[in-house]
């Protein structure tokens, strides 16, 4: 949708559309107070938003119709070979044949009953038409000669006839080719390897379009045509296989699937406080052109990860973290972006299924606000938009506390040797001044493994195993500690069980204010 550097993910897909929430503008002038209400209020009417089936039979009526109507369009246009760069037409006058002699071969006495061959053939006239006019002429110019000398207006007419099929025998025969290459057989177009018509996946693809263009038929039909030519002269096909460095690979990265399927990919612009990458990506146009072809290298990669048959998933999450994010005065970054907003706009339609704005400061509202005009509807319907203290929780709503990463607030993290993206995370909500008990069953003779933490911290923590039998020893296992912001994100243990029993960790909650627990634990057989 669309920020253009932005844009080239989540801002991209400003191939989509609504309206950013009012809750932007506020940000900017309310108290910090007021702002958080408004981004759960933004946040809340988002959520209503559902993407829209893929399936023709779920379709409406009207829409329907415009798909059919974009298939006969593309039909006909594959037919006359319109995607393609139509060969130089040759002048259909070359087809018509040569001009009669100025010197006809009958006598000067005999130039009037051949009347037909002094008058030119219409250019535009199928040769077969001028053929019959002069078939025609020479018959009547026979009959009102008949008072005459017969044997010399018989003599005439012979003549006339056999000039006539002379001329016109080479001209018929030159339209022998011509009639086979009416025959040639209609174009393949493929886009993200699918092709426009004759396969399942082939409507899903089409719908994008249709869609972003408000199921007009001919406008999608129009879309399409450009697209095809675009990726033909930016040489899709041979960029996937360019290397374009490293370099922004912490810039731009997928990590994880949402709640609903869809792979995430996460933009991470505060990278670009470093001067050096800065200026190396950005610094003059040669540079911005590198960097749009590895963005375009990055989403075409990222395609072939969706599913088109219908009812599978097309659309990507698109995650934007906007802390220490260069604000809009840096022209460089500026120029790039628009020129991606743009290029992805035009030919990257409905690719977004939601696009999330984290740790969102004041001026990027601004900045919003001033390109919203420029957005569909479609598009600013699926932006959220959160302050960094509502970013983790939001995340959480479409992402799984397991598949977000560490630095998010999440539990997933790489090279970990106990725990995967598969092990579901349990979140729970601790009321202000309450406390909180998780009990974590553990058999004997295994290892039980856990992690945890609460978004915000601020809480005490401690952990004890507490043994079936009545006559046993409670263990501690983490004394009673306070835990704040700054701590490590994540408190992770694990206890050999010698005994039946449970593990109880108890979170107190002394703060003023809710928080979010998640934690997740796993048995481990123990390793002799």
């Amino acid at each position: 949708m669309a920020d253009v550097l932005i844009a080239a993910d989540p801002p991209m897909e400003k191939i989509t559309d609504k309206d950013p929430p009012a809750p932007p503008e506020a940000e900017e002038t309310k108290p910090s107070d007021e702002k958080k209400s408004k981004d759960e209020l933004t946040i809340e009417q988002s959520v209503s938003f559902k993407e829209e089936s893929n399936k023709v039979s779920d379709l409406q009526d009207p829409e329907k119709k415009a798909l059919d109507e974009l298939k006969q369009l593309i039909q006909q246009a594959l037919k006359n070979h319109e995607f393609t760069a139509p060969p130089p037409k040759e002048d259909e006058k070359s087809h018509v044949p040569p001009p009669a002699p100025e010197e006809p071969a009958p006598p000067a006495e005999e130039t009037p009953k051949l009347e037909s061959e002094e008058k030119p053939a219409e250019a535009d006239a199928p040769v077969e038409a001028v053929v019959a006019e002069v078939v025609e002429e020479t018959v009547v110019v026979a009959v009102t000669t008949v008072d005459d000398d017969g044997a010399k207006t018989v003599e005439a007419i012979e003549e006339s006839v056999v000039a006539v099929v002379s001329v016109t025998t080479p001209a018929m025969e030159s339209d022998a080719p011509e009639a086979v290459a009416e025959e040639v057989p209609p174009e393949e177009v493929f886009i993200w390897g699918i092709p426009l018509l004759g396969d399942e996946k082939s409507d899903v693809v089409l719908l994008k379009f249709l869609r972003a263009r408000d199921f007009k038929a001919k406008d999608a039909f129009a879309m399409i045509k450009n697209t095809v030519q675009w990726r033909k002269e930016f040489g899709i096909e041979g960029l996937l296989d360019e290397d374009l460095g490293n370099d922004l690979e912490k810039v731009v990265f997928m990590y994880g699937i949402g709640k609903e399927g869809h792979p995430v990919c996460y933009n991470v612009y505060g990278e670009f406080q470093n001067k050096e990458l800065y200026m190396k990506t950005f610094s003059d146009e040669e540079k911005r052109q590198k960097f749009l072809r590895w963005r375009i290298q990055f989403l075409e990669k990222g395609i072939q990860q969706l599913n088109f048959t219908p009812g599978g998933i097309s659309t990507m999450l698109q995650i934007t973290d906007l802390k220490n994010s260069p604000g809009p005065g840096k022209r460089e970054l500026r120029i790039a972006t628009n020129q991606a907003l743009s290029l992805l706009q035009d030919n990257y339609p409905e690719f977004v299924a939601k696009q999330v704005f984290i740790n969102v400061p004041w001026w990027y509202l601004a900045f919003n606000r001033m390109i919203s005009p420029f957005l569909t509807q479609r598009t600013k319907s699926k932006f959220i938009f959160a302050g960094p203290s509502k970013s983790t929780e939001t995340l959480f709503k479409y992402i799984a506390p397991e598949q977000v990463p560490v630095q998010y607030g999440g539990l997933s993290k790489d090279n970990d040797s106990d725990f995967s993206t598969t092990d579901v995370v349990t979140e729970v909500t601790i009321k202000p001044a309450t406390k909180h008990t998780v009990e974590l069953p553990a058999s004997e003779g295994c290892v039980l493994v856990w992690e945890l933490r609460v978004l915000g911290w601020d809480v005490s923590y401690c952990a004890e195993f507490v043994p079936s039998t009545e006559d046993s020893y409670a263990v501690i296992i983490d004394k009673t500690r306070k835990v704040i912001a700054t701590d490590e994100p994540i408190v992770k243990n694990s206890f050999k069980i010698g005994e039946p029993g449970k593990i109880v960790l108890t979170i107190d909650n002394n703060s003023s204010k809710k928080k979010k627990l998640i934690y997740r634990s796993k048995t481990k057989k123990e390793i002799l």
